[in-house]
C-alpha cells in the first residue's frame, strides 16, 4: 500500500514544470534604466516651449522622435510652458522593445507626471525613439505622515551639550580644522562646510535618554550669503549675509570625561513631536 500511495504522489509531482511558480521578468530583458534616462531627456526638451524658440525646439525634438511624426509633437506654436525638477519617475514595459515612461516634473507650483511612449531597437546600437504622444497627469498629492512621538528626553545632558555643540557648528560652518577637532570625538575625524555658510544659531537639540553615547537631533539656523556681501563673523545682521536655512541634524555624541564630543553627523530623520 505505501508504494501504491507513493508512486502516484512521485508522477504527480514530477509532471509538475519546474517553473510552475517563478514569475517572468517584469522587464522582458527591456533596458528600464537607459530608456528612463532617455525619455526624462526627451521631457526636457517637449516640456519647455514659447513662439520664440519653436524652431530651436522642433530641431531639439528630432533627436528622439520616430520617424514620421509632428517634428513639434502636437504643440501648434503659441503659448508658453516651463518645466524644472524633471526626473525619471517609472516605467511600465508591454515587450522587449514597448514601454511607457513616467516623468516627474515641476511646473509653476503644481508637480505633474508626464507619460511618454518609447520603443527600444535591440540591435547592437541599443537605440531609442518616443514612439507616441506623451501625456501630461497630475502627480500624487503629498502622503499623509502620521505624528510620530517623541523620545524620553534628558534636558541635562541637553544643557550641557548646547555649547558644545554651538562651538561644533560654528567651526564646521567656517572649515577651521584645529577648531572643529575641539569637539569631535578622539579618533575621530569630520570634514566641514569650508565657509560655504556661516553658524547663526543652534535653534533645537534633543537628546534621549541613555547611556556615555546617544543619537541626538539639532536643529540648525544657517546664514547663506547673498553673493555680493561679505557676512559677519558672528552673522548677526541678517541683511548682511543674505537670508538664514533652518536644517535638521542627527548626530552620535560621546561623552569623555566631563564633555560631550560628535562621533559623527548625518542629515535629520522625520519630525517628531
Amino acid at each position: 500500500m505505501v508504494n501504491g500511495i507513493r508512486a502516484p504522489f512521485e508522477r504527480f509531482t514530477q509532471q509538475e514544470p519546474a517553473t510552475s511558480n517563478a514569475a517572468a521578468p517584469a522587464d522582458h530583458g527591456f533596458p528600464t534604466g537607459r530608456g528612463m534616462a532617455f525619455a526624462a531627456q526627451f521631457a526636457g526638451v517637449y516640456l519647455n516651449f514659447s513662439p520664440e524658440d519653436a524652431a530651436s525646439r522642433s530641431g531639439k525634438l528630432a533627436a528622439f522622435l520616430a520617424a514620421g511624426m509632428d517634428p513639434q509633437m502636437g504643440w501648434d506654436g503659441y503659448g508658453k510652458l516651463s518645466a524644472v525638477a524633471i526626473q525619471p519617475y517609472d516605467i511600465e514595459v508591454s515587450d522587449a522593445h514597448n514601454a511607457v515612461v513616467s516623468v516627474a516634473f515641476q511646473s509653476g507650483p503644481r508637480r505633474m507626471i508626464l507619460t511618454v511612449p518609447i520603443y527600444y531597437s535591440g540591435d547592437p546600437g541599443g537605440r531609442f525613439a518616443v514612439s507616441g504622444r506623451p501625456a501630461i497627469l497630475p502627480a500624487p498629492a503629498p502622503a499623509d505622515v502620521p505624528q510620530a512621538a517623541g523620545p524620553e528626553t534628558d534636558d541635562a545632558a541637553a544643557a550641557e551639550l548646547k555649547p558644545q555643540l554651538e562651538g561644533f557648528f560654528k567651526e564646521y560652518a567656517s572649515g577651521d580644522t584645529a577648531g572643529l577637532q575641539r569637539y569631535v570625538a578622539a579618533g575621530k575625524s569630520l570634514p566641514s562646510f569650508g565657509g560655504a555658510f556661516t553658524f547663526s544659531q543652534l535653534k533645537e537639540v534633543v537628546v534621549p535618554v541613555g547611556g556615555a553615547t546617544r543619537e541626538i537631533q539639532a536643529v540648525v539656523v544657517w546664514a547663506v550669503p547673498n553673493g555680493t556681501a561679505t557676512p559677519s563673523p558672528d552673522a548677526t545682521d541678517p541683511a548682511a549675509v543674505g537670508g538664514t536655512l533652518e536644517q535638521a541634524y542627527r548626530l552620535t555624541v560621546e561623552k569623555q570625561g566631563d564633555k560631550w564630543f560628535v562621533a559623527d553627523i548625518r542629515g535629520g530623520g522625520r519630525s517628531v513631536g
